[in-house]
């Protein structure tokens, strides 16, 4: 079968055999760049086989790949022998009767997703009222943010009546029913450009609905913008500048969910739809002072989303409240059979669950490196102990070198063969930034991971999660320093255990929002956003908005 396949090689590839200059010499300097070395006798060996194989390489790239053309091999947070809940129960959410509108108008930028929906359900407000408000604010403060590639007013007006439509007629969806919101535009909806955020995609129409947008769709949410993202999904800046923290436009808001982010904190969207490869929903919402939900890998399909590692990328909510992305989450988890790494399972919510049950710990030896006992990473546990909690210290995975080498490896791999024809194209010229850092050169480096390392990177990866689920074991809930303390954000990025992050405070250097982040079990986004909404209950800071945007 390999000689049939090197003569179709072959034949389609006189004129480049004809030009071919690869010589034996070659073959040491590439060996070095892998970390190998080979005797003559082996050179000699190997070079009519890898001769072979650059044929094949060359008839491969003939035939182009789009972005949205999978692996087949597919992957799992879980191990053998893991069993999970089954069973769906019914989410009683509290939808009061009792919210008014402001006095100020203003201040309805900053209701949370219940309140709105107490206010649309009970007719005090239509969706359509409600969606021209925010669509008022995105177009006031949006250029200011940096934060709107595109205003989708014909989509957004067309659902919202619908929305009224039928709660007249007495058919009320749920909580998001009349709700706007917005995507991060990797995310394909019909009739509107997808432009990744990079200046090559730009006019980028992609005649497909996300599952994401689909999933809210049926919800009955409105769909009032897409916002941006750092360029294919890295960092703040993008084809149309950077975009802004919106407590102080002279920083940027961290990314690559930069715009859902922002305009969340901001008041633009009651809430909007983020993703994560390593970091993009977390440092963000970090940034901003959001709280965002980084769902277990598998929860949500992606379908219909920009890929940028098949094994990494995961969908989720950016929200002003722990509570608000349990009502996001509920809606848009589970799968439309088109992503084969994601899975349906349910989500047990509980809005008065009693943290007091909970079995919750704190990662102490990344606490341990926090000497300035003032950080709102101790006062966080401090919260926690108030409210009655015990709390248990445990050693949690933070080989920060290691873990860093492993994240790099898997990601670079994957994307540089997501976007293979980008490179191959020289596309990547078209790139706005093209720094040391950045996608275009990340993608030419990644050419040089060989195969073997790659593989071999994901069975450290393997044992990697033995370590995670076997730190977890015995707990609901971890309680783990954000950021700059151990290396948590790469570990369960790479075993694909949910976190959600919330805002803690402000930093006495910068006054800059601080936040802290809760780890959970795979497939328990209920606890952790449980134990997020205690904490958020007992302290202020998801009450505390930019002063610029109120």
């Amino acid at each position: 079968m390999r000689k049939t396949i090197i003569a179709l090689a072959l034949l389609c590839s006189m004129q480049t055999q004809a030009q071919d200059t690869l010589t034996k010499n070659d073959l040491p300097a590439a060996a070095h760049l892998l970390d190998l070395s080979f005797t003559q006798t082996e050179i000699d060996s190997m070079y009519d086989g890898v001769k072979e194989n650059m044929l094949l390489y060359r008839l491969m790239h003939k035939k182009r790949l789009n972005n949205n053309v999978p692996m087949s091999l597919w992957q799992s947070p879980v191990l053998p022998g893991m069993q999970f809940n089954d069973k769906q129960e019914k989410i009683n959410w509290n939808i009061s009767s009792k919210v008014s509108l402001p006095v100020n108008i203003n201040d309805l930028a900053f209701y949370n997703i219940l309140q709105l929906a107490s206010l649309i359900k009970n007719k005090k407000i239509s969706s359509v009222e409600l969606t021209k408000f925010f669509i008022d604010r995105i177009r006031r403060f949006g250029d200011t943010l940096q934060c709107v590639i595109s205003v989708t007013e014909e989509i957004a007006l067309q659902q919202a009546r619908q929305a009224d439509a039928e709660i007249a007629a007495g058919k009320y969806r749920g909580p998001l029913h009349g709700i706007p919101y917005g995507l991060k535009d990797l995310f394909a909806v019909k009739g509107t450009k997808t432009t990744w955020g990079a200046a090559p995609y730009k006019n980028q129409v992609i005649e497909q609905d996300a599952f994401v947008y689909t999933q809210l769709q049926n919800a009955g949410a409105v769909l009032v913008a897409k916002f941006t993202l750092g360029a294919l999904a890295m960092g703040d800046y993008w084809y149309g500048g950077r975009t802004k923290n919106p407590w102080n436009l002279h920083t940027g808001s961290s990314g690559s969910s930069a715009g859902s982010a922002s305009a969340t904190v901001a008041g633009l969207v009651p809430f909007a739809i983020g993703t994560e490869t390593w970091g993009s929903i977390t440092s963000p919402s970090s940034t901003c002072g959001a709280t965002g939900l980084r769902p277990t890998f598998g929860s949500i399909s992606r379908s219909g989303a920009m890929t940028l590692s098949w094994s990494l990328d995961k969908v989720g909510p950016i929200c002003r409240s722990a509570e608000d992305a349990a009502v996001v989450f509920n809606y848009i988890h589970g799968t439309d059979g088109l992503d084969q790494s994601a899975v349906n399972q349910p989500f047990n919510y509980q809005p008065k669950a009693d943290v007091k049950k909970m079995r919750v710990a704190y990662a102490k030896n990344y606490y341990d490196r926090i000497t300035d006992t003032s950080r709102s990473e101790w006062k966080v546990l401090e919260a926690y102990k108030q409210m009655g909690v015990e709390l248990v210290p445990i050693n949690f995975p933070d080989s920060v070198q290691y873990h860093y080498a492993i994240m790099d490896i898997v990601i670079g791999a994957e994307c540089a063969a997501a976007f293979d024809d980008f490179t191959r194209t020289n596309l990547d010229d078209e790139m706005t930034r093209q720094g040391r850092g950045d996608w275009p050169n990340s993608f030419r480096t990644s050419r040089f991971v060989p195969a073997v390392e790659y593989i071999n990177a994901n069975r450290h990866r393997y044992l990697l999660m033995q370590q995670v689920n076997e730190a977890m074991k015995e707990i609901d809930v971890l309680i783990c320093p954000t950021r700059g303390s151990g290396n948590q954000g790469a570990i369960t990025n790479l075993t694909g255990h949910p976190v959600v992050c919330v805002p803690t405070g402000f930093d006495k250097r910068n006054n800059l929002p601080t936040s802290i982040t809760l780890i959970g079990k795979l497939y328990d986004e209920a606890a952790i956003l449980a134990a997020a909404k205690a904490y958020q209950d007992a302290t202020q800071w998801d009450e505390m908005h930019p002063v610029m945007f109120k």
